[in-house]
This record gives structure tokens, C-alpha cells and sequence, in this order.
């Protein structure tokens, strides 16, 4: 249950880890694109885009600024491993990306991997403010992915 007092100003380096580990590939990206780049075609769903650019943001402060005072550190293992898991995954997906090996399989993980890792994270800080903002960042990329690149 969501109890506002629960909850402080404060920062999570881990959290912060979690995005620059996601976001690295991304980086890359942005700065070396891939022989055969379907990741930048023009969008058909500016508005998915717009609700996912918003909620994204909302989940990185989230998890790095809004701090549960009752959560457990260090993290479960299980929910840790399955970040570690999500995390390899989903840079296979790179991998095979920039390999050429472009379906609708590796376009999923890249979209779905990263955002499952937010939401363990989340569920792990015991942060609802940035599970609600990672699952509905989730819907929009999923929704995103499959538009834009799988139909």
C-alpha cells in the first residue's frame, strides 16, 4: 500500500546504476549506428512516444530521488538475479542487433528486458511510484516496439 510518509527525498545509487547499465547500448547507439538501423525510421505513434517519453523520465527520478524508507537492502537475491538475468538479455539483443540479426524476437527483448529490469527494481525498492511510471513506460514501449517495427 502507498503511504506517502513511507517515502523520502533522497538518492538511490543503485537505481541510477540501473539506468546507466540500460542505457549504455543506447548510447553506443546513438553515437555508432548499426549497418542495417530499422531503430531509426521515422515513428508512427508520436503520441505512445510522447506518454513513454513521460513516464520515463518520471521512473528514472523515481528510482533514483524517491527513496521507500522501508525497503530492504540489500535487494532479495532472486529479484537481483533476475535484473542481472534481464540485463545480459537484453544485451544479446544489442548484440545480435548490430550483428544484423533484426526480428521481431530481438526487437521484443529490446524493448521488454530493460523494462521488466525497472519494474524488478521498483518492486525490489518497494517504490510504487516508480512501478506505476515503469509500467506504464512498459505499456508504451511494448506498444511502440510492435507498431513501429514488428507489424
Amino acid at each position: 500500500m502507498f503511504k506517502i510518509g513511507n517515502y523520502k527525498i533522497g538518492f538511490d545509487i543503485w537505481g541510477l546504476t540501473l539506468f546507466l547499465a540500460i542505457m549504455l547500448p543506447n548510447f553506443l547507439w546513438f553515437a555508432v549506428p548499426a549497418v542495417n538501423d530499422v531503430l531509426r525510421n521515422k515513428s508512427v505513434t508520436p503520441l505512445v512516444d510522447m506518454i513513454a517519453s513521460v513516464f520515463q523520465v518520471v521512473m528514472v527520478v523515481a528510482l533514483c530521488i524517491i527513496v521507500n524508507k522501508y525497503c530492504q537492502k540489500p535487494m532479495k537475491k532472486v529479484l537481483f538475479r533476475g535484473i542481472v538475468i534481464l540485463l545480459v538479455l537484453y544485451y544479446i539483443g544489442w548484440c545480435l542487433y548490430y550483428a544484423g540479426n533484426i526480428n521481431p524476437a530481438v526487437i521484443l527483448d529490446l524493448s521488454i528486458a530493460p523494462c521488466l529490469a525497472f519494474i524488478l527494481f521498483s518492486m525490489s525498492r518497494k517504490n510504487v511510484v516508480a512501478l506505476l511510471s515503469a509500467s506504464i513506460f512498459t505499456l508504451c514501449h511494448v506498444l511502440y516496439s510492435i507498431i513501429n517495427f514488428i507489424m
